[in-house]
């Protein structure tokens, strides 16, 4: 019994003695694996990332907003004396011109008071040659000695207020004219009419409210828009610095075709302090009728061009706790982050300031992979995305693409 104890306890101390040479060897191999790991992790070699050039081209310099469509004139045509509409010389949402007849009043009243005030310039008339040629008469008595002085005076007197009866029945006469044309409507102002507010064979009255129609000149029209009061001094600059008005341009809402392009027409003399925004308008030529009043569109207002900018894709701009920076290429391949100062971005392309300078590389995808000092490796994608900046800056120049500024500087 004593010997089978002694040979399991022998066999047992034997498999201990065994797993410890077997971890002891274990644990002298793994510092050798791990030796071993750096050179792999060398090994896998450069960041595949998308770079561009830092291109210099011109750019236009421009501040959007949201505005409003409205007509540039808006005329209520009312009439101005009381009586029956006859008839209307225009259809409803019709373009009419200045001049033309819209509506046509009973004008027979105002034919009779004429010709009665043309009547009592007759009557008047031949009183006043008949007292002439007693004046004649006792003027020559009073030099005979005929007639008194008394009477020839006053003769003169009558003669005197006939000729101002005939000169009342003048402005009687005119009076009446004045009266009469306002049976005949005219259309005050080139536009479209609206809908036909009142029909023929009502009465219309000159203090009625509502009119007979509205006409709103649509062709040129107007666009109001607001901009923050921080773009009223880059706008005021622009203006002193332009020798013809600022161009506008005029966007639908989704979308990015421009609809028209007209002219700065005022800079509101004042901001609104609730709003802190400051009012303009642009004055637009809408043969095509594009633009309709009502109408809500993007507006972009033209401050310049910026003369040889320094321009990267947007993509390129990085931001941080300590302001914007950009990864840039250095000649040994490896990857550097520059602080940059960015003076706007549109269109997907953003204006250096400082810290780039043209023809330098700078990375516009993969930034996440990067570190400073770390190895690069430009994937074939690089010459696409400096074609793609090219054409973004050709969309800009042309003004078919809408996005919203940062910033703007002059």
């Amino acid at each position: 019994m004593t010997t089978t104890l002694s040979k399991t306890r022998s066999t047992l101390l034997i498999s201990a003695a065994i797993l410890v040479l077997i971890g002891a060897a274990g644990w002298t191999l793994s510092p050798r694996a791990g030796a071993a790991a750096p050179p792999a992790a060398a090994s896998s070699s450069a960041v595949s990332v998308s770079t561009t050039t830092v291109k210099q081209q011109d750019m236009p310099m421009y501040l959007t907003g949201v505005g409003t469509v409205t007509s540039n004139a808006s005329v209520t045509v009312k009439a101005r004396i009381d009586g029956q509409l006859d008839k209307v010389g225009f259809v409803e949402g019709q373009d009419v011109k200045a001049g033309q007849m819209l509506a046509q009043l009973d004008p027979r009243t105002l034919q009779a008071q004429l010709a009665q005030a043309v009547a009592q310039k007759a009557k008047d008339q031949a009183q006043l040659a008949n007292a002439k040629l007693d004046l004649q008469r006792y003027t020559t008595l009073v030099q005979q000695d005929a007639a008194t002085q008394q009477t020839l005076d006053a003769q003169h007197a009558l003669v005197n207020q006939l000729q101002a009866a005939v000169q009342s029945d003048d402005a009687q006469i005119n009076y009446a004219k004045v009266q009469l044309s306002f049976t005949t409507i005219l259309a005050p102002i080139s536009g479209r009419v609206g809908a036909r507010l009142v029909d023929p064979g009502n009465i219309v009255h000159a203090t009625d409210t509502n009119g007979l129609v509205v006409i709103n000149q649509i062709d040129p029209i107007a666009v109001v828009f607001t901009l923050p009061e921080e773009s009223f001094q880059s706008i005021n600059t622009a203006l002193h610095g332009s020798q013809k008005p600022l161009g506008v341009q005029a966007f639908p809402r989704n979308g990015d075709t421009m609809l028209a392009q007209g002219n700065l027409a005022l800079l509101n003399n004042q901001i609104d302090t609730t709003s802190g925004t400051v009012q303009l308008k642009g004055i637009f030529q809408n043969p095509s009728h594009v633009l309709w009043p009502g109408q809500y569109v993007n507006v972009r207002l033209v401050l310049g061009d910026r003369k040889q900018a320094l321009t990267v894709p947007a993509a390129a701009v990085q931001r941080s706790q300590d302001g914007t920076y950009a990864y840039v290429i250095n000649a040994d391949g490896t990857a550097q982050n520059q602080v940059i100062q960015v003076a706007n971005i549109q269109d997907g392309i953003a204006v250096i300031n400082k810290g780039l300078s043209a023809g330098q590389r700078v990375v516009v995808d993969g930034q996440y992979k990067l570190k400073p000092g770390i190895k690069v490796k430009e994937n074939a994608s690089a010459a696409g995305s400096g074609n793609a900046s090219s054409a973004a800056a050709k969309g800009t120049t042309a003004g078919t693409t809408t996005t919203a500024i940062t910033g703007a500087s002059k």
